[in-house]
């Protein structure tokens, strides 16, 4: 197992940024588990993910509908909220396993809680409110094999928000 990174962002802008350069390291099959408290940022996060698989329409969470796909140039990303789920088993019933095709990412917001449906080959991004109003801090924990090989990637493509001073470009 490898360590979880943590950085922060100062702003909604920059959790953006973060996300769409995660979203630069990210690979067809690719699960995405976001996890923190309501208002966070998971959806702040979700919008940056999108923009950084070069989707330009406006990215909403699928709170009340669960799923909604997104058609980008090279990799659909397949945005899952399971908020409102009560059990796994509606979870599978989904067909997560078939969203997970060779052209697609799957961004699950609220997905820690339904990680056994999720199986264990997933980035965990867990975002916790910070000091500030717009403060927050960003956990990141591969795990799996496929992500577990690229946490050095992951480590050297957040690095700019490891000391707290966020992306210069926002």
């Amino acid at each position: 197992m490898t360590r979880p990174t943590t950085v922060r962002a100062a702003s909604a802008a920059e959790t953006q940024a973060l996300a769409r350069a995660i979203a630069g390291i990210s690979r067809a099959g690719d699960i995405i588990v976001l996890a923190g408290e309501m208002g966070a940022g998971k959806t702040a996060f979700a919008q940056g993910f999108a923009a950084g698989l070069g989707i330009a329409e406006p990215v909403t969470s699928p709170t009340f509908t669960i799923v909604r796909e997104y058609q980008g140039p090279d990799l659909s990303l397949h945005h899952l909220d399971v908020y409102r789920l009560d059990q796994l088993r509606e979870v599978a019933e989904l067909g997560v396993g078939e969203m997970l095709d060779e052209d697609a990412v799957m961004l699950v917001e609220w997905g820690d809680a339904v990680l056994p449906a999720l199986g264990d080959r997933y980035l965990e991004v867990r975002i916790t409110f910070g000091t500030g109003d717009d403060d927050r801090t960003i956990t990141l924990l591969p795990r799996g094999t496929s992500w577990f090989a690229r946490s050095r990637l992951v480590d050297e493509t957040v690095a700019p928000w490891a000391g707290g001073g966020g992306d210069p470009s926002c």
